[in-house]
């Protein structure tokens, strides 16, 4: 920092020290929370439901995870899926978008719509992607959902079925996007050789990332599935999670979906959102690195305790991956990953490492509850990580392709805002500062 700044800053400190007293003092809310960790109740949605405690009077009551989309319990969706053997990422984009289980008819129609704009427009590949690489995938990505403002004849127009439409081109565009700034990532700073494969219109979405991430194109069924299913389990989680609320801000101004769907991956970025399964896999890898998969309780144990003690890893006290702002004794997404895991696991050859991954988050639930009072879980992050891993995924996707199954819900949320709220979302802060006396230049 600058010596100036260095000085400027040091004497701004005590101006823009907030205590913490002033929040009860005010009855404020601090990062929108109520005392008892549970969310302050800001909007109302018919989209999803996120549950994880239940109210007993005034008191916040542990309870297992639920996970609902439109009314329907995500577990059901997924054992569906597993009963018919089948992707049910675009079915439930369906679901999500327009508020019911699309029959086989409408099913073939949207996914046959999503593939129509799977393609990007002429020429934009080679002069926005292949001709401008960058090193952060996800800043690169916020650039080029801006670019396509440019490529939209009407792109301010925010009319409900415009919104749709241009949401259901995002939702189409981006997996591709994706794909092809990693690749050209790569090329330009790891000095990889530049892999770009041309887009399959008769694959699913899952199928179509993968083909294009991979040099030969190929991969097994059962990678599809499970990489679908990680997608269908990040499509929405209610309006309050921050890159939802922040598109939903965005929008609330009256801008373009380009503007907020852009916000929102910034919102995404940040290892407190989207960013936590790339610092559960971070911390895994060096565990494993320090201790081994084999190794004892014990050794475990003492690993989880230098964690909270402050004294391993980056050195934060947090363990990644355990632990949620709404569930408490499950998240269900988590349980469900877990399951697709441990069968990816076995057929890759790593069940060691899962079974590994299941007795540190044991032991580490238990660590938390002796030492804090309180019960959690992991969450979708603690093994969202393992999995892409065992895909063969860079650690470079792994919040964008939280990207691409949060759009879905990014977009639903706008939509809903625009036809039930339509007004500007605009919280209020308390002033703290006192009352001063403006002084001339030359009396300061």
């Amino acid at each position: 920092m600058n010596n100036f700044i260095q000085d400027f800053f040091e004497r701004s400190l005590d101006e823009n020290n907030i205590k913490n007293e002033y929040y009860t003092k005010y009855s404020v809310k601090k990062g929108l929370r109520n005392e008892d960790g549970t969310g302050v109740l800001v909007g109302l949605t018919k989209i999803s439901d996120v549950v994880g405690y239940k109210k007993e009077g005034d008191k916040k009551v542990d309870d297992y995870g639920q996970l609902y989309y439109r009314g329907i319990n995500v577990k059901d969706i997924v054992k569906n899926k597993k009963e018919k053997h089948r992707y049910l990422f675009e079915e439930v984009c369906f679901l999500i978008l327009f508020g019911y289980l699309p029959n086989k008819y409408e099913l073939k129609r949207f996914k046959t719509i999503l593939s129509e704009h799977y393609e990007l427009p002429t020429h934009y590949l080679e002069a926005n992607i292949l001709g401008f690489p960058a090193r952060n995938l996800m800043n690169k990505l916020q650039q080029e959902v801006l670019m396509l403002y440019n490529y939209d004849k009407d792109a301010d127009n925010i009319g409900i079925e415009e919104t749709l439409q241009k949401g259901i081109n995002l939702i189409a565009k981006i997996p591709s996007i994706v794909c092809y700034t990693y690749q050209t990532k790569v090329h330009y700073f790891d000095e990889q050789s530049l892999i770009i494969h041309h887009i399959n219109k008769d694959y699913s979405i899952a199928e179509l990332i993968l083909s294009l991430l991979r040099s030969d194109g190929k991969f097994t069924k059962k990678e599809a599935e499970i990489l679908d299913i990680a997608l269908v389990l990040h499509v929405d989680h209610g309006g309050g999670n921050n890159s939802t609320f922040t598109n939903v801000v965005i929008s609330s101004t009256g801008t373009d979906i380009y503007s907020a769907v852009s916000g929102a991956i910034g919102s995404l970025k940040g290892p407190r959102h989207g960013g936590a399964n790339l610092a559960v896999k971070q911390q895994m890898d060096e565990v494993i690195k320090d201790i081994g998969v084999k190794a004892s309780d014990e050794e475990i144990q003492d690993i989880v305790c230098r964690i909270l003690d402050k004294n391993y890893n980056d050195n934060s006290g947090l363990i990644y991956g355990i632990g949620h702002a709404v569930y408490t004794l499950s998240d269900p997404r988590s349980e469900i990953l877990a399951e697709e895991c441990e069968e990816l696991a076995i057929e890759k050859g790593r069940k060691d490492e899962f079974d590994f991954y299941q007795r540190f988050s044991k032991i580490a639930v238990e660590e938390i509850y002796k030492r804090k009072g309180i019960r959690v879980s992991t969450n979708v992050d603690f093994y969202s990580g393992l999995v892409y891993d065992m895909l063969g995924i860079p650690s470079d996707l792994y919040t964008l392709f939280f990207v691409i199954g949060r759009i879905v819900g990014w977009i639903a949320h706008n939509i809903e805002n625009k036809l039930y709220s339509n007004r500007i979302i605009r919280p209020a802060t308390q002033y703290v500062g006192g009352i001063k006396e403006y002084k001339d230049i030359e009396e300061r």
